[in-house]
């Protein structure tokens, strides 16, 4: 909450530890410096993309991690993320300790859609990389960046019959 409402370069241990109604020290103890507080936090709140069922169906299992993310990225730590990639331009140390977090908790979740549809043969196998596995929750964060959220589910039905799917379906197969 108080990353929310401050942003990164606003909060202070003060701020969290009376928000949190204990002593600084406390705090301190814990995570010595606003840095690690801060990564602390996103490891606790980022988001968990699950595995969708395998129902045979790419656009389906695309679609259902993609509200999964846009529901997480509108929640109050989402909107906490969204405010720290502001400050990452700001401070190359912020930048540095979240990067791992937002390198990404929803690819795996991704791959295994898309590896399920290589296996039933809708897409090549070279569609299962990282960068394409990213494609859709990129669009979707950025769309969220610009435009706040929630996400609206024309949004997020564009990324996938507009963008991933023909993408995916036009790789040529190595």
């Amino acid at each position: 909450m108080e990353l929310r409402e401050q942003g990164y370069a606003g909060l202070t241990m003060d701020g969290v530890a009376a928000r949190a109604q204990t002593g600084k020290a406390t705090l301190y103890r814990r995570w010595p410096s606003k840095l690690e507080l801060i990564v602390a936090a996103l490891d606790f709140a980022m988001p968990k993309v699950r595995v969708p069922d395998d129902r045979g169906d790419l656009r389906g299992e695309l679609l259902d991690v993609l509200h999964q993310l846009a529901e997480e990225m509108a929640s109050v730590s989402g909107e906490a993320a969204r405010g720290l990639i502001a400050e990452l331009v700001r401070s190359p140390a912020l930048a540095r300790a979240i990067r791992p977090f937002l390198a990404d908790s929803v690819i795996a979740p991704t791959l295994e859609v898309l590896r399920r549809a290589a296996v039933r043969g809708e897409i090549p196998v070279s569609a299962l990389t990282p960068r394409y596995a990213s494609i859709g929750t990129d669009l979707l964060r950025q769309h969220a960046l610009v435009n706040g959220n929630p996400v609206p589910e024309e949004v997020i039905t564009e990324i996938v019959d507009g963008i991933l799917l023909p993408l995916m379906r036009g790789l040529v197969t190595t």
